[in-house]
């Protein structure tokens, strides 16, 4: 069976994006062919797959996979590619569509700037001890759709990010299903550069969405940075975070009203043997 496809991109995430809008391809199982789609060289090569499809009470459903054939809650760069290539379609500005991790929205802009709405993260923990190589190390932990473990740094330049990466992302502190893995360094009040280690990529990518997030918001909760927060992601493009944190000790979440944005473009259209 031939796949039709689009390759999306987002801020040097690049994605495989699938439109099954119209169920043309509801029996497939779709763990296998997306690995083998994923592979760099071998395949098309991607940092995942969005598949788009048809659901009640929203304007799509998107499912995402990690290039080991996983299935994930959520991707903020996928969707955020999902969004702009749903609207770009339809011919409109804004759409509202279903994740596992919860209903998204998003909003196009100007030079393919697209601005995406998040579900508020939760369960942040700061400054925890975890050993790795032997070696005692501070990490803070937020989910933001996704598990995510932030590692402060003033030289991440320097960091073995794909070791210490798979350290992190396979400590037993985070099993069974791991985290993903991000090195953070303050350049500003309102500036952070950013490299992570992505769980299922099993390596560095050149940015990830609800890493991005993450940094951002465990920053804000440590006093080191304010909303909004510009952030440099390993590829060299530059992502904004956007939230507002309340003082309340009380609410379930302390941050709330999340946005990211970053650009989207469409890399090229093709086809494949399914």
């Amino acid at each position: 069976m031939k796949l039709r496809f689009d390759k999306m991109e987002g801020t040097g995430n690049d994605f495989i994006l699938i439109d099954n809008l119209e169920g043309l391809y509801d029996d497939t199982d779709w763990g296998k062919p997306v690995i083998r789609l994923c592979r760099r060289k071998l395949g098309i090569g991607a940092d995942g797959v969005l598949i788009l499809e048809k659901e009640r009470g929203s304007d799509f459903r998107m499912r995402i996979f990690n290039p080991d054939g996983q299935e994930v809650e959520m991707c903020g760069n996928g969707a955020r590619c999902s969004a702009f290539y749903w609207c770009l379609k339809e011919k409109k500005e804004s759409v509202r569509f279903n994740t596992l991790a919860g209903i998204m929205s998003a909003e196009i802009g100007k030079g393919n700037m697209v601005r995406l709405s998040l579900t508020p993260p939760a369960d942040a923990r700061l400054d925890l001890l975890i050993k790795i190589e032997n070696k005692e190390m501070s990490v803070s932990f937020i989910n933001t759709g996704v598990p995510h473990v932030v590692v402060e740094s003033e030289k991440i330049d320097s960091i073995d990010v794909d070791r210490l990466g798979r350290g992190i992302r396979y400590n037993e502190v985070f099993a069974p299903h791991g985290t993903n893995a991000n090195f953070v360094q303050v350049t500003g009040e309102k500036s952070l550069y950013v490299r992570t280690y992505e769980r299922g990529v099993e390596e560095e990518t050149l940015a990830c969405g609800t890493g991005v997030v993450a940094s951002a918001v465990i920053e804000s909760l440590k006093g080191k940075v304010s909303p909004p927060v510009t952030v440099k992601t390993k590829g060299g493009e530059t992502m904004n975070v956007y939230f507002k944190q309340s003082k309340e000790d009380d609410l379930i979440s302390r941050i709330y009203d999340v946005k990211l944005e970053g650009g989207v473009n469409r890399v090229f259209s093709g086809e494949v043997e399914l």
